[in-house]
């Protein structure tokens, strides 16, 4: 099976642990039973940018005003034996801001915001809450490797670390044990996000397999995707797709997922890739560090804007998403 290369740097860091934050008890897995949503996109452009807490360029009114006033449809859970609950994405082309470095007061304006699972959601606006779901985060790499050393994936008997984010162990889903294991530890924060008051949950790394092809295989990843949006629809929460565009088509039909959080999609010329299959439930962040890649950063997300941002939500945001006020912030929406 052919399988993307890997990318250096295209997540950015994220939130730092907070004191005491642990890891739950594994329980018995939960029934996989996917849920499918699937829009269609229009085409407009728009050419203006601003700041995230200030007005939209000209034209922008009309076409962005408009996405997000309208309401997303409320989604009844199907997973047998729990309780109804509805759940709804985010409103196309709302305001959006990344706050998994930190959490600080939104804009004015800002109608989404997503931040990491152990912080509180934000007050007044539509809240995702961030879950790494594939990986360790770095100040839990021990906590993991001392409650759940059997659920990391290992090579010659040692931990996988992500050569791109130092101290992230890449979890094993080869199996059907790892993958329940995985599914039950993950699906506790996602209780969590639930009881905390989130309205949705993005499930980071999910190109894992794409990235270590000798260790994982994508439908393993795809199953344990699947078991944990049943758990978050459960509890009424909508659920992103982060990146990974080569299983937009799977994500949206068999995995069930509701919308899609994607990094630099203009760079890497893979946002029709979502659009197709989410129509205009994306979510898009571009970052504004020069790579190889990417030399010019403001031009990118100019170009992000003129070809989607009256329709869509375009975030332009610093690297390593710092809290308001921090040296390097950058918070900058079509």
């Amino acid at each position: 099976m052919t399988r993307r290369p890997a990318r250096p740097a295209a997540r950015p860091r994220r939130a730092a642990a907070l004191p005491g934050a642990g890891l739950p008890a594994l329980v018995v897995p939960v029934a996989i039973v996917p849920v499918a949503i699937v829009t269609v996109a229009s085409a407009l452009a728009l050419a203006a940018c601003g700041a995230a807490g200030g007005d939209r360029g000209p034209g922008a009114d009309a076409g962005g005003a408009a996405a997000s006033s309208a309401a997303p449809t409320a989604t009844p859970s199907t997973t047998p034996g729990s309780t109804a609950a509805a759940w709804a994405p985010p409103p196309a082309g709302a305001r959006f801001d990344y706050q998994i470095g930190g959490p600080y007061p939104p804009a004015p304006g800002v109608e989404v915001v997503e931040r990491d699972h152990r912080e509180p959601p934000a007050d007044g606006v539509y809240s995702i809450c961030y879950v790494n779901a594939f990986q360790t985060q770095p100040e839990q790499a021990d906590l993991w490797l001392g409650e759940h050393p059997d659920l990391l994936l290992r090579r010659d008997g040692v931990p996988v670390e992500d050569p791109d984010w130092p101290g992230e162990l890449v979890l094993d889903v080869s199996t059907a044990q790892q993958r329940a294991g995985v599914a039950e530890v993950v699906g506790a924060w996602i209780d969590g996000c639930a009881d905390a008051g989130y309205e949705a949950v993005e499930l980071d790394n999910l190109d894992t397999a794409a990235r270590f092809p000798d260790l994982l295989e994508e439908d393993d990843v795809v199953a344990v995707a699947g078991t944990l949006v049943d758990r978050a629809h459960a509890r009424g929460l909508a659920v992103a797709q982060k990146n990974a565009p080569e299983l937009a088509a799977r994500g949206a039909t068999e995995v069930g997922f509701d919308f899609v959080v994607a990094e630099e999609c203009q760079v890497y010329a893979e946002c029709d890739a979502y659009t197709a299959d989410y129509g205009d439930r994306v979510i898009e962040i571009e970052y504004d560090d020069v790579t190889p890649d990417n030399p010019d950063p403001d031009a990118t997300f100019a170009a992000a804007c003129a070809a989607r941002g009256d329709r869509v939500s375009v975030l332009y945001r610093d690297r390593d998403v710092v809290p308001s006020g921090a040296t390097g912030y950058r918070s900058v929406h079509c």
